[in-house]
């Protein structure tokens, strides 16, 4: 995995409950059991829970680093290119993934 993996695996366990698994056969983060972030199996690319909202508006505002594959659009996730994203972007990103998969009064307590 690559350093910028190792980023994203230090903020996702940094937050509450959360547990590192594997998940088709690359590395998740859940809490409570909920799935909020990926790797993908180039290593380089991050598989994202998100609001669909804020999806639309991230795939226009930066094509470089976010994206999707057929297979994601119809579901609340978006494709990070973790060499292209800003790392203090990443981290807001990785905090509102857990929020949106916490359940209401863990969320509540971050």
């Amino acid at each position: 995995m690559s350093a910028i993996f190792e980023t994203v695996r230090e903020i996702a366990l940094a937050l509450p409950e959360v547990e590192e698994g594997p998940c088709y056969g690359t590395p998740g983060f859940r809490v409570r059991g909920k799935l909020f972030a990926r790797i993908r199996e180039d290593g380089e690319t991050l598989v994202l829970k998100i609001d669909l909202d804020a999806r639309e508006l991230l795939l226009a505002a930066d094509p470089e680093a976010f994206f999707l594959t057929d297979h994601y659009r119809g579901y609340p996730y978006v494709l990070v290119r973790l060499p292209a994203v800003d790392p203090e972007q990443l981290r807001e990103l990785l905090e509102d993934a857990w929020r949106l998969s916490a359940p209401k009064r863990l969320a509540a307590s971050r």
